[in-house]
């Protein structure tokens, strides 16, 4: 489960759920690659082909260009620094020189959060890790969502979630409000024998659900 940390402003943290919704993204080419992914121009040429659904809502928002950066040492990615801009082109040598050294500082910061809140007292540790609890406290929403959606359509947690990342990316928001809406039973997922929407539909709903997601 990937999870926001951070966003510097509405656009960036729309690009963050765009990613998250589809699966797919600069974002999830830089993890899978574990190096660094530079795209320089989202509206032609490889880079919108690549990920053309993003492509094209991130264009929606004025972005252009997506360069993600992957965070960790050595082995896998523990996540990823994505940095935009509204006007296509590349990173130059020192553009993109700078961007690493950022990487690199907060690839150190996050490696250390838990020993630096550790070591604190209980108000510093508080402080030190109050964005990432933050962060985790929204996308726990999500967790409660696969599990009812799991149960509404005896699917494992992988389908749950693309079925939440599909009704997300048909709406146009976000797999969080999906998920807030799943948990608050105004929204049920069910299985179609025609295969509409997928393997199923959305349904809303204004009863009450039993703790196993069906009716009572």
């Amino acid at each position: 489960m990937r999870a926001t940390w951070c966003a510097s402003d509405e656009v960036a943290a729309r690009l963050a759920e765009a990613q998250y919704a589809l699966g797919d993204g600069p974002c999830q080419a830089a993890l899978d690659a574990a190096a660094p992914v530079l795209a320089g121009d989202l509206a032609a040429g490889a880079d919108g082909r690549r990920w053309p659904m993003f492509a094209r809502q991130a264009a929606q928002w004025g972005v252009r260009a997506v360069f993600s950066l992957p965070l960790g040492v050595e082995g896998p990615a523990i996540g990823t620094l994505d940095l935009y801009r509204d006007r296509p082109g590349g990173l130059s040598e020192r553009e993109l020189r700078i961007a690493l050294w950022v990487r690199d500082a907060v690839t150190f910061a996050v490696m250390n959060l838990h020993a630096r809140a550790g070591d604190a007292g209980p108000e510093a540790g508080e402080g030190v890790a109050s964005w990432v609890e933050a962060s985790e406290a929204e996308h726990s929403e999500v967790y409660q969502a696969i599990g009812i959606v799991m149960v509404q359509l005896d699917a494992g947690p992988e389908d749950a979630l693309d079925r939440m990342r599909a009704r997300a990316f048909v709406e146009e928001r976000t797999v969080t409000e999906v998920a807030r809406e799943v948990v608050a039973r105004t929204v049920r997922f069910s299985a179609e024998a025609d295969g509409a929407f997928g393997a199923g539909r959305t349904e809303r709903d204004s009863g009450e659900d039993g703790p196993d997601g069906e009716r009572s």
